[in-house]
C-alpha cells in the first residue's frame, strides 16, 4: 500500500476522536488532525493516539480541508478524509491495505446510524461520497453546505463503508442542523446572486452532480414549504422509511421534513428582510442569520495569504 494521509477536521470532539484515529490507525501513515480551536481533550487525545495536531480558525468545511490539503501538497500518496464522528469498517480498511486500482479517486459509501440505530430505509444510505483520492488530484468545491471533493481524473468505487456514529445527544443534533439549515441558505440566494465565487463546482455527469441536478431541477422547483412534506412523504412512504426503528424514524422526520422544512423558513425570512430594507443578500443574511460573510471572507483571504 502507498502512502495514506488521513485528514480529520475537528472542534471539541473529544468524545469521537479516539475513535476515528482508531479505525484508520492499520492503513495510515500520516494522521493529520485539523483542531479550530477546542476547549474540551480533542487535542490531548488525537496527540496520544499518534496524531499531527494543526490549529486554523474556521470559517467553513471547504476552506478548512482545503486549507489542510495545502499544508501537505509536496507530499505524494492517498487522501482519506474522514469526519471526527465517523469510523472507518474493517472492510474498507481491508480494500485499502491490499492496494488501489490506478485511478484518482474512490467513491465510498456512507451509512448514517441515528441514536444508536442503522438507518437501513428511505432510499438514503448508503450515499455515495469522494472521500479517498490521490494528493492532488481533488479538492473540496467551495459551498457553505453539502461541500464535496472534485476529482475530474478517472474515478472507482469501493465496497467497504464509512459509518457515521455521532454520540451526542439529540438537542445537540438539532443545533447543529439549524446551524446547517443557515449555511444552506446561504448557497441558495448564491446561486441566484452570485455573491460568492467558486460554489457549485460538482460535474453534472458524477453521481453527486446529478443528485444535486435532481435537488434543483425537481426538489427546488416545487413551492417552498409543500416540497419539504413531498420529500418526506418519498422517503417516508415510497421509500419505505416507515420500516426503519424508532430512532431511525426519528431521523426520517427530523432530518427528512423538519430540516428541510426548516432551511425553507428561514430563506423566507431573509427574502423578507430584502424585501422589506432593501438590503443586499450578504447584509440579509448578517441581520438575520447572523452569519458576517465579509468577516468570514477577510478572515479566509488572510490565511490564503
Amino acid at each position: 500500500m502507498t502512502a495514506l494521509t488521513v485528514i480529520i477536521l475537528t472542534q471539541d470532539e473529544a468524545r469521537h476522536i479516539g475513535r476515528a484515529i482508531a479505525s484508520v490507525r492499520d492503513i495510515a501513515t500520516r494522521i493529520v488532525v485539523v483542531d479550530s480551536g477546542s476547549t474540551d481533550d480533542t487535542v490531548a487525545i488525537a496527540r496520544k493516539a499518534g496524531a499531527e495536531v494543526l490549529h486554523h480558525t474556521w470559517v467553513n468545511h471547504a476552506e478548512q480541508f482545503n486549507w489542510a490539503l495545502d499544508q501537505i501538497m509536496d507530499q505524494t500518496g492517498w487522501i482519506l478524509r474522514l469526519d471526527a464522528d465517523e469510523i472507518v469498517t474493517p472492510q474498507l480498511a481491508s480494500e485499502i491495505k491490499a492496494g488501489l486500482p490506478d485511478v484518482d479517486g474512490f467513491f465510498i459509501g456512507r451509512r448514517i446510524k441515528f441514536m444508536g440505530q442503522i438507518v437501513r430505509y428511505g432510499g438514503l444510505f448508503p450515499v455515495q461520497v469522494m472521500r479517498l483520492f490521490r494528493n492532488g488530484a481533488g479538492r473540496c468545491e467551495a459551498r457553505w453546505m453539502d461541500e464535496h471533493i472534485v476529482v475530474e481524473g478517472p474515478r472507482w468505487s469501493l465496497k467497504g463503508e464509512i459509518i457515521d456514529d455521532n454520540c451526542n445527544s439529540l438537542d445537540w443534533w438539532i443545533a447543529k442542523h439549524n446551524a446547517y439549515a443557515s449555511r444552506e441558505v446561504i448557497d441558495v440566494l448564491n446561486r441566484e446572486y452570485r455573491f460568492q465565487e467558486g460554489a457549485n463546482t460538482m460535474p453534472a455527469r458524477s453521481r453527486t452532480g446529478f443528485k444535486r441536478l435532481l435537488k434543483l431541477q425537481v426538489y427546488g422547483r416545487l413551492p417552498p414549504g409543500l416540497r419539504a412534506g413531498a420529500y418526506f412523504f418519498y422517503r417516508y412512504v415510497v421509500r419505505l422509511g416507515f420500516l426503519d426503528g424508532a430512532q431511525a424514524r426519528s431521523f426520517h422526520v427530523l432530518q427528512g421534513f423538519w430540516y428541510r422544512y426548516l432551511v425553507d423558513a428561514k430563506l423566507a425570512e431573509v427574502r423578507r428582510e430584502m424585501r422589506a430594507n432593501g438590503d443586499d443578500p450578504v447584509e440579509a443574511i448578517r441581520r438575520v442569520l447572523g452569519i458576517d460573510l465579509a468577516a468570514l471572507s477577510q478572515t479566509a483571504d488572510r490565511h490564503a495569504a
